[in-house]
C-alpha cells in the first residue's frame, strides 16, 4: 500500500474508494487554481478538493476540463458554507453550477457554526448542524451527491452527531487538519472505530509553522533523498488518512505526487509521531461558537 500511495485508495463506508493523495485549493489565488487544478489531473492526480467558501469552485470546473480528464475518473469533493447550513440544497446547486457537473463524489458539512449570513459574529437562533446533518441526508438520493461527511468535527461534536436519533446515515469523512504538530490520535481513532475516514488538510503544517525549521523532519527527509513535504505526506497516508497538499506550483504540484517506491520504516514514522511542538494552522476564534475543544489527543 504504502509504496504506491498514487494509485492506493482508502475504502469509505459508503462503499467507494477515496484516492490517498489529492489537490487541495484552499487559499489558492485566483487565476492560479484552473492551471493547478489541469497540471496535477494531467500528471496523474485522481482527488480534487474545494469548497464554496473557498470562491474558486469555477476554476476548479474549468481545470477539469482543461485537463482532458474524464469526470469520472475523478473524485471530486466540496464543502457547505457555515452562511449555508439552512439552505442545504441552494448551497449544493450552487457548488454543481460553479464547479460545471452534475454531482460531487463528497459533500462535507465545512464547519459544525450555523453562521448567521447577515452577522457572521453570531450563530443562527433556530438553527444547528444536527439540523444541516437532516437535510444533508436527503441528498445522496438525489444524485447530486455520492457521499456526505463533515470537516472539522472534534470528538465532542461528532458524539453530539451521531448520538442524535435523527443521525441516519455515519458520515464517510471527517476532513480535519492532521500533521505531526497536529497529530490528533484520539480523534483519528475516534473516527477509525465509528467507520468515519479522515483526509488530512494543512498536511505540510504551514511556512510559520515549527514544521518548516524541525530538524528531525529534515534529517528524515535528507536520509531519504526526498522533500520534507514528500515525507510528510507519506507519513499521513502510512497513518491511514487521505492527504491534501495545496500548491499552485507546478514544480510542487508533481513533486508531491513522487511518492511512490518507497517508505518510511517505523522508526522513522515513530519520530515523526513525537515532535513535540503543537501547531494549528486553522483555529476557531473567527466563528460565532467554539468548535475545537481539545479533544483530540
Amino acid at each position: 500500500m504504502a509504496e504506491n500511495v498514487t494509485t492506493y485508495s482508502f475504502k469509505l463506508n459508503t462503499g467507494a474508494s477515496i484516492p490517498a493523495l489529492g489537490l487541495g485549493t484552499w487559499q489558492s489565488r485566483p487565476n492560479e487554481v484552473r492551471t493547478a487544478v489541469k497540471v496535477a489531473l494531467q500528471k496523474g492526480y485522481r482527488h480534487i478538493d474545494t469548497a464554496l467558501a473557498y470562491g474558486n469552485e469555477k476554476e476548479v470546473g474549468e481545470g477539469i476540463k482543461d485537463s482532458g480528464v474524464p469526470r469520472k475518473e475523478i473524485f471530486l469533493v466540496t464543502k457547505l458554507d457555515n452562511t449555508w447550513h439552512h439552505r442545504v440544497t441552494d448551497g449544493i446547486d450552487s457548488s454543481l453550477k460553479s464547479l460545471g457537473t452534475d454531482y460531487v463524489d463528497l459533500y462535507l458539512m465545512h464547519w459544525p457554526s450555523s453562521t448567521d449570513p447577515k452577522d457572521t459574529k453570531k450563530h443562527l437562533p433556530d438553527w444547528d448542524f444536527i439540523k444541516t446533518w437532516q437535510e444533508m441526508q436527503k441528498l445522496p438520493e438525489t444524485g447530486k451527491v455520492k457521499a456526505i461527511g463533515v470537516s472539522n468535527f472534534g470528538i465532542k461534536n461528532l458524539e453530539i452527531l451521531l448520538n442524535d436519533p435523527s443521525c441516519k446515515t455515519v458520515p464517510a469523512v471527517n476532513q480535519i487538519e492532521l500533521h505531526p504538530n497536529c497529530p490528533s490520535p484520539k480523534l483519528v481513532e475516534y473516527c477509525a472505530k465509528k467507520g468515519i475516514h479522515c483526509t488530512g488538510y494543512s498536511c505540510l503544517g504551514s511556512t510559520d509553522s515549527p514544521l518548516a525549521k524541525d530538524k528531525t523532519l529534515a534529517g528524515i527527509a535528507e536520509k531519504k533523498g526526498k522533500t520534507t513535504a514528500q515525507v510528510l505526506l507519506k507519513w499521513g497516508v502510512q497513518k491511514g488518512w487521505s492527504v491534501i497538499p495545496k500548491s499552485v506550483t507546478p514544480s510542487r504540484i508533481e513533486s508531491n505526487f513522487e511518492l511512490d517506491g518507497w517508505t518510511l520504516d517505523s522508526e522513522e514514522v515513530k519520530q515523526l509521531d513525537s515532535l513535540p511542538d503543537r501547531f494549528k494552522v486553522c483555529g476557531d476564534a473567527w466563528l460565532p461558537v467554539k468548535v475545537f475543544f481539545k479533544d483530540d489527543e
